[in-house]
């Protein structure tokens, strides 16, 4: 009989570990179930209230457009988007980012023609903008060689299907204008330190669009012309404050490339067409980054390409 008793109570405390490891498992499960929901309710959330900063901006630039006949820093959409609470019955958050008019970095897309054949003047222009930057000019030769249409290799710094398909893993030159600058990542040789030193003043955009001389970065002005040193594109800067430029004509007629004014469209100009928005979202533990590159013509703006995370 004793030894009948013992073996009921193991028993009985086995039974009672088992059930309590599954209550607590079952708790578990259903903790992390719930937390997943939220977590996807919250970004969700986030992207509705990015794509809400995204249609407010909008209306900003046509504003803008309808009101003023230059783009400067000095306006109200070059202002960085402050810290603003999101409040609801089920959320609480905060939203903030800034605007940036693309069209005062260089467009990788005019290294090609129409034709896919690459352009001589535009070439010469970003090997400028390369040496402005400290960056080894051969990626010049590279980048137009990976949009050109063709597959001869450039001399002395392109290269073609031939050297990169003798990669591990293997790929193709795009041969094609691209969408966004991250697909420079994959040019030969160059490095993640000498991408993020060149990505803030370029982007990409279909055909081809000229400098805004009011919002250009200081090596962006420096690659207008052969002669234009550090000290002359900080005075370029300076001058510019206030509004903008008073006349571009003036101040670059002298310092501009002759070359870069005898294309058949302006090489510079005060107006832009194409800006990116970016808008960090905080919901909670929920974090998002969220990338919109907007055309802006007569009447509309338009969204031409969105990413979450980058850009």
């Amino acid at each position: 009989m004793k030894r009948q008793r013992g073996v009921a109570l193991i028993t009985a405390i086995l039974i009672m570990a088992l059930t309590t490891t599954l209550v607590f498992t079952l708790e578990w499960d259903n903790s992390l179930d719930l937390r997943r929901t939220y977590v996807a309710i919250y970004r969700e959330e986030g992207i509705q209230a990015a794509l809400g900063a995204e249609t407010w901006l909008r209306t900003i630039l046509l504003d803008d457009l309808d009101n003023s006949t230059t783009d400067h820093l000095d306006e109200i959409w070059a202002t960085e988007i402050p810290g603003l609470p999101i409040e609801s019955d089920s959320i609480q958050g905060q939203i903030f980012g800034r605007v940036e008019d693309l069209q005062g970095r260089f467009n990788i897309n005019n290294l090609v023609d129409g034709n896919g054949e690459i352009d001589p003047v535009s070439l010469a222009q970003f090997t400028r903008l390369l040496t402005a930057l400290g960056i080894d000019p051969r990626f010049a030769g590279l980048t137009a060689d990976w949009l050109d249409s063709n597959q001869v290799e450039g001399i002395p710094d392109g290269a073609e299907d031939p050297l990169y398909t003798g990669m591990l893993p293997p790929y193709r030159t795009a041969n094609q204008i691209i969408t966004t600058t991250s697909e420079l990542a994959a040019l030969e040789g160059i490095d993640k330190a000498t991408l993020d030193t060149l990505r803030p003043h370029i982007y990409a955009a279909p055909g081809r669009q000229p400098i805004n001389v009011n919002t250009a970065t200081g090596p962006v002005l420096q690659s207008l012309g052969d002669n234009i040193s550090v000290s002359q594109a900080e005075s370029l800067l300076a001058e510019r404050e206030d509004g903008g430029f008073a006349n571009i004509q003036t101040a670059f007629a002298t310092i501009i490339d002759p070359d870069l004014q005898q294309q058949g469209s302006a090489a510079i100009v005060e107006t832009s067409e194409f800006f990116q928005l970016k808008v960090i979202v905080q919901i909670d533990t929920v974090r998002i980054t969220y990338f919109s590159v907007l055309n802006r013509g007569p009447g509309t703006v338009t969204p031409i390409l969105r990413s979450l995370g980058t850009n």
